[in-house]
């Protein structure tokens, strides 16, 4: 085995369930060379992100760590639940106890690992990897990288946040945005804005037969707006709803009979409160159940996409560089989004589609852009074309991946051949 090959590299995500974090991973991952790096990844259990990994065979190795806790109340023998937050308090509290046990032992069983393995680097993906990778490198002097995709952390925890941020053991942080940046001191030499990435071969227009509107019976002239991602109260679907409301009351019969709203997506069940419900309930208030469709959770969505005129990606929070707007974009659709987050390093506004004000959210422009787009498909489908265009330029996952790797190889100190 030559130098490179023994190039050992630990990849810490610290959640199994499907997001954004372990897509990007999984692009990282299956761009590296294995015969220059030698991939082993920990998860804190079995889940679709192991299970891809492995369709992929995007690791040599596969770790799966308990201790990594994705919610403090979860049950010590299964993911969570939403009917776990309504637990009783006294198995609520037996369940945080036995968590934190198992996060001290595991912790412990952590730091022999690394010891063990004797990893060249080790790259955190998330938060929590973050803080157990700056606490390594505090303890053991191995060389990390943060992978950082939050534009903050909760107040109690940022003080210990940027005392390990400025530790020398973390050689690189690297942030998916300048929005998520801007969170670190200036002048902090090792912070720099790296935009994530996907796989754009997966996402060829050709390689994904639609399928949505003949699910859902749709005549093959009807114009969808489109929207993809987990339902919660700061992605903005009540705001992508009430424009809606607005477009579809300027619209008359015969035009709303051939425009629809799709939402994909649901509600992670580690959260408590069930927000697609929320959603679909707003939808009956407002009598629009024929006109706003929501279909569910996709374990893949490029076959939706593909039936999509218009995508929407209705943020309503610095929304780092949201995935959601990547996907679209690859598979040629325009995107209109509010200008929050890192939407403007991915939109150029009037080129691959529209930004709107985001602080507050432009509802009133929201539905402005969609009439827009009904009235001038033509313009709209121009739009989707340069979206594609963009992707292949400036967010190609095989460029990325080598770019992490020379970030892996210089954390080490090592030559990047």
């Amino acid at each position: 085995m030559n130098d490179e090959s023994g190039f050992r590299v630990l990849f810490i995500n610290d959640t199994s369930r499907n997001g954004g974090p372990g897509q990007t991973l999984l692009d990282i991952l299956k761009f590296l060379d294995p015969a220059r790096i030698e991939r082993s990844v920990m998860l804190p259990r079995e889940d679709i992100v192991s299970r891809r990994i492995r369709e992929h065979a995007a690791a040599e190795t596969l770790i799966i760590e308990p201790a990594i806790i994705e919610n403090l109340v979860q049950p010590l023998s299964r993911a969570m639940r939403r009917d776990d937050f309504a637990a009783p308090l006294a198995l609520r509290l037996l369940r945080a106890g036995g968590n934190v046990v198992r996060a001290v032992t595991g912790a412990l069983r952590l730091v022999r690992h690394v010891r063990r393995e004797r990893y060249r680097v080790i790259f955190c993906n998330g938060t929590t990897a973050n803080f157990i990778g700056g606490v390594l490198a505090a303890l053991l002097g191995v060389p990390v990288i943060w992978h950082v995709f939050y534009p903050a952390v909760p107040p109690a925890l940022r003080g210990f946040h940027r005392w390990l941020a400025s530790r020398s053991g973390v050689r690189a942080i690297l942030c998916v945005s300048g929005a998520v940046a801007a969170q670190f001191p200036p002048g902090l030499s090792k912070v720099r804005v790296l935009h994530d990435a996907l796989d754009i071969a997966e996402f060829d227009r050709m390689g994904a037969p639609p399928v949505l509107k003949q699910e859902l019976g749709l005549e093959e002239d009807t114009f969808i707006f489109g929207a993809h991602g987990r339902i919660l109260p700061h992605k903005g679907f009540v705001e992508l709803i009430r424009a809606a409301q607005a477009v579809f009351s300027h619209l008359d019969g015969s035009a709303r009979a051939r425009c629809r709203f799709v939402i994909l997506g649901d509600t992670p069940q580690d959260l408590p409160v069930d927000h697609l419900a929320n959603c679909r309930e707003l939808v009956r208030t407002l009598g629009l159940e024929e006109q706003v469709l929501f279909i569910g959770f996709r374990p893949v969505v490029r076959p939706y996409l593909a039936d999509f005129d218009v995508a929407i990606v209705p943020s309503v929070y610095p929304d780092p560089l949201p995935r959601a707007v990547l996907e679209a974009m690859a598979m040629r659709k325009p995107v209109i989004a509010f200008a929050v987050g890192g939407m403007g390093e991915m939109i150029t506004d009037g080129v691959e589609g529209r930004l709107l004000n985001g602080d507050p959210p432009d509802i009133a422009g929201l539905a402005e852009a969609c009439l827009n787009a009904l009235n001038d498909p033509q313009t709209w489908r121009a739009r989707g074309e340069a979206a594609r265009r963009r992707i292949e330029q400036d967010f190609n996952a095989r460029t990325h991946a080598d770019a992490i790797a020379r970030e892996l190889f210089r954390a080490a100190g090592a030559p990047a051949r």
